[in-house]
């Protein structure tokens, strides 16, 4: 067991130099694709592939009764797209594809309304959501001085308490982390001070130096009797981590899972990533914002540039509801959970001294309510003066792009940072197909040249912010789990207003004249990646 807790802490870069770390990892990278469980999918999903094309191959006396078929279900999907209330944009997408390709366009919209996955785990998640209620203050039974000072959160708290149970609290203390780097190490200091449970859930976690120090002191805490649990999104296997890495940390006495393993089989299900990013410890301190627990979210290795990041650290009444999102996630596929035993005691105590008040709140893709982009919008249509955003990712509905640009256009200024170093070209090209639209309705675009943005941030008029995982894209919106927190009147707010200015002090402006420059081959692959945009 001491070889294997050896080999464990290797891997995960605690006895490592940093130099030797990084070059394994990228052998390790290239080896797990070669060699690993994601070639084998690879290989896995091509033959399915395959058998569905000999399939249809051998089946070609049967085309014309086929092609009726299809003709027939063309126009009632179309119908039924039209009537549908769905965004949009997505409804062009859909009967584009169906026009185009026929046979393949109604058999991948009846693949995916079909899914039984989706609506076993949304049953499964809604039962849960209601279950835990009984542990929150129950909304809309809103404080009197909440109502009085900000009339709009008691609309806004009635919205979400109706679409996941997410409560307002007083009695908070948020701390405003505006790198990736100092996140880590207050997270630090607060694991090291963990007395009852540590539960983390991140979108990724990769071996390397912040992982290192982040696991050396779970494992201090589990032999010190700390309750300790992990969980990760199953896309981390492909590339970061080994496919039996839960296997791995429970070796250590740390429980672990991976949410929604990749598997050899075509399935929608995949589709719906755990974005969110949780920490809780002791159910008195909760993180959530940006940072995952990978060395690029703190400059060590980034391909990018320089890597800008935030979270925020809160303490006292709001962090309940991060610990109930951990648990409802952890138990999404079990039941028979304590949930007592977390939540029956109050979450740290209120902070008497705390100003304002904290919103927390999950975002589900199968529930069809765009929580997330719900409270975006909220921000937008009530600001006065102005709304800046930070995000790393421009790829709107034409709900959002009315937002901004209407926003805009009744003289609020809306500013919005991006990467000037794209992690993923494809979505640097979707963003600047935005660009001509957003400019001439007046909002203002910079690009933050140090390099890669990926902070989620919005904030207005000095009393409001928001701060969490949710991008302003399609994925963050429609098909990701996704968290944040929104901030109203608190000191908080102004010092996310303050971190917004020093990033754009180091940013270049885009005006309509710039537009000339983009690369072509931007152009192009933008104006055709548009049209596929929702369902990527």
């Amino acid at each position: 067991m001491d070889k294997e807790k050896e080999k464990i802490r290797a891997r995960s870069g605690q006895d490592n130099d940093e130099r030797l770390l990084l070059l394994q990892k990228g052998k390790r990278g290239i080896l797990n694709v070669i060699f690993g469980r994601t070639m084998l999918i690879v290989l896995m999903l091509a033959a399915q592939i395959a058998l569905l094309v000999l399939l249809f191959s051998s089946l070609r006396s049967w085309m014309p009764y086929y092609y009726s078929l299809i003709l027939v279900l063309y126009g009632a999907l179309i119908l039924h797209l039209v009537n549908k209330p769905t965004e949009p944009t997505t409804k062009i997408t859909w009967i584009l594809l169906v026009v185009l390709v026929p046979a393949v366009g109604v058999a991948l919209y009846l693949f995916v309304e079909l899914d039984i996955g989706h609506r076993m785990l949304n049953r499964r998640l809604s039962a849960l959501i209601d279950e835990t209620s009984a542990f929150l203050p129950q909304a809309p039974k809103i404080d009197a001085e909440m109502v009085q000072a900000a009339p709009e959160l008691e609309g806004l708290t009635r919205y979400t308490w109706a679409h996941g149970k997410y409560p307002a609290y007083g009695n908070t203390r948020v701390n405003y982390l505006s790198s990736g780097e100092a996140s880590l190490e207050a997270m630090l200091q607060d694991l090291k001070a963990a007395k009852d449970f540590i539960f983390l859930e991140f979108f990724i976690i990769d071996e390397g130096y912040m992982w290192g120090r982040v696991l050396k002191i779970l494992e201090e805490k589990v032999q010190q009797g700390v309750e300790v649990r992990v969980m990760y999104d199953g896309t981390c296997a492909i590339f970061r981590l080994p496919y039996r890495y839960p296997e791995m940390l429970k070796k250590l006495g740390i429980p672990c899972k991976m949410f929604s393993p990749i598997r050899p089989m075509i399935s929608t299900h995949y589709n719906n990533r755990d974005h969110r990013k949780i920490l809780v410890i002791d159910g008195k301190v909760a993180y959530t914002g940006g940072v995952n627990l990978a060395d690029e979210y703190i400059n060590r290795g980034s391909r990018f540039g320089h890597w800008k990041d935030v979270s925020m650290r809160l303490e006292g009444e709001a962090v309940r509801s991060f610990t109930l999102m951990f648990l409802q996630m952890w138990n999404v596929d079990e039941s028979g959970e304590n949930f007592a035993r977390y939540l029956d005691a109050p979450a740290g105590g209120a902070i008497a001294d705390a100003p304002g008040w904290v919103l927390p709140y999950g975002d589900s893709p199968l529930d069809n309510e765009r929580v997330g982009e719900m409270v975006y919008m909220d921000i937008l249509n009530r600001a006065q003066r102005y709304v800046h955003i930070m995000t790393p990712y421009l790829i709107l509905d034409s709900e959002m792009t009315t937002a901004l640009t209407f926003a805009a256009k009744r003289g609020v200024e809306v500013s919005i940072i991006l990467p000037h170093i794209p992690d993923k070209k494809y979505a640097f090209a979707l963003a600047k197909t935005h660009y001509r639209e957003l400019l001439e309705a007046g909002v203002r675009i910079y690009e933050y040249t140090p390099g890669f943005i990926h902070a989620k941030t919005f904030v207005s008029d000095d009393c409001k912010a928001v701060v969490g995982t949710i991008n302003l894209d399609y994925r963050s919106f429609y098909l990701h789990f996704e968290c944040a927190a929104y901030l109203r009147d608190m000191p908080a707010v102004l010092d996310v207003e303050r971190d917004f200015q020093a990033t754009r002090a180091r940013c270049q402006e885009i005006h309509l004249e710039d537009l000339k420059d983009i690369p072509l081959s931007y152009r192009v692959a933008g104006w055709l990646l548009k049209v596929f945009a929702p369902v990527m």
